[in-house]
């Protein structure tokens, strides 16, 4: 993936409703029809691709390995609605509906998990692909329609409510494109309206959501706030990762918002503040280019041991603070290294093209992997603040 790749999704990541494109039609694109079963790649009942191993490997810092085993919950009394980052490969400038590996891979590191707290739903949807990015960065534009993905999540949201809500409440997830995209549909939709009520939260990671700065509503939103504990419930939680001893330089991707505004940072580790351990779920694989690939080999123990989990716990090794400077506001994540210990001192996740890392990315590969656990604890405990609030 080249640099000019990365350039080029990065304008995407940070106003895909601001790119100057051709249209792939005049008309506004309607939406598919999500009676279809096969255009989810989740649904609650059946096998599908968030049916995968959420087993985990946790690494001591002795280097001894034990196996976290994941349980779905079996009957959870609320619904979590997914829309996915950009990563379609499709040779034209939107994706079709058909499930590939690539959809595959990143549900399944991003939002599979969260069946142990609600059930899922997640459409496919015809996003702006890669492809198309690549072809403007090359001076070859063609077509793509930025309104044909986000109309299809709206079908796929109006669906999900007329059929299978039932008055459940319900926590929206995205990541990157996914959610510019849920952004754009709780402004839209959700609002101010009798949807608005069955919010439990928004999670919209690696996203810039504006906010009035030193305020929690009022940017993106009118009425929704960004959360501030783990009780809260029709709030928002949104952030950008980058590490601490790395933070985001002038021509930062992430972390800076347009008109005034600052990009909103909830500390999934400590929504009240300050700094807190950061629960992750890493892939025990290298990441540092988004590929859904087969990938280079992390030695996560000196000397390496094998690890038959697709997941990685590394306890005591990450911690996480929002900071604002002059170049913006971020999910500051610290390493904790341990000296003579026999686990990684370190973590795979940086944005890296033939061995340069790029910094104007941060750790926007792997913003959710970082905040799993986190997220997955304040679901659960939103699901409570919920389901009391509904009794009364």
């Amino acid at each position: 993936m080249s640099r000019a790749l990365f350039v080029v999704v990065s304008i995407l990541l940070s106003s895909i409703s601001d790119i100057g494109c051709a249209s792939a039609q005049e008309r506004p694109a309607a939406g598919a029809e999500y009676a279809d079963p096969s255009i989810w790649l989740c649904r609650p009942g059946r096998e599908d691709a968030c049916s995968d191993s959420q087993d985990a490997t946790i690494v001591a810092v002795d280097g001894s390995l034990k196996r976290e085993t994941f349980h779905p919950a079996m009957n959870p009394p609320i619904d979590c609605f997914y829309v996915y980052p950009t990563v379609s490969n499709e040779p034209g400038g939107n994706s079709d509906l058909i499930i590939t590996s690539a959809e595959k891979s990143v549900v399944n590191a991003q939002f599979a998990r969260f069946a142990a707290k609600c059930r899922l739903y997640a459409p496919m949807y015809r996003q702006v692909t890669l492809t198309a990015l690549r072809s403007m960065i090359a001076g070859n534009p063609m077509p793509f329609d930025r309104d044909l993905g986000y109309n299809d999540v709206v079908s796929a949201w109006k669906f999900y409510l007329s059929h299978d809500n039932k008055g459940r409440g319900v926590v929206l997830v995205g990541h990157s494109q996914g959610s510019l995209v849920l952004t754009r549909l709780i402004k839209e939709e959700i609002d101010g309206t009798a949807a608005q009520n069955k919010l439990i939260s928004a999670i919209l990671m690696g996203t810039n959501l504006p906010v009035p700065p030193g305020a929690d509503v009022g940017g993106a939103f009118k009425h929704i706030p960004i959360c501030r504990a783990s009780s809260q419930i029709g709030c928002a939680i949104a952030f950008s990762d980058f590490r601490a001893n790395v933070p985001p330089p002038a021509n930062t991707r992430f972390g800076k918002a347009p008109d005034g505004m600052q990009a909103a940072c909830a500390n999934p580790a400590a929504l009240t503040g300050g700094s807190g351990m950061l629960d992750a779920y890493l892939s025990v694989g290298k990441i540092s280019n988004g590929s859904d690939g087969p990938r280079e080999a992390f030695d996560w123990t000196h000397p390496a041991k094998p690890i038959d989990t697709a997941f990685v716990k590394v306890p005591g090794l990450l911690s996480a603070a929002c900071v604002s400077d002059e170049h913006g506001t971020y999910l500051a994540v610290t390493v904790h290294p341990t000296l003579g210990g026999a686990r990684t001192n370190d973590i795979s996740g940086d944005v890296t093209v033939n061995g340069q890392v790029y910094e104007d990315w941060g750790l926007h590969l792997i913003d959710a992997n970082l905040t799993m656990g986190n997220l997955i604890s304040i679901v659960g405990d939103e699901t409570t603040a919920y389901l009391a609030h509904a009794k009364k």
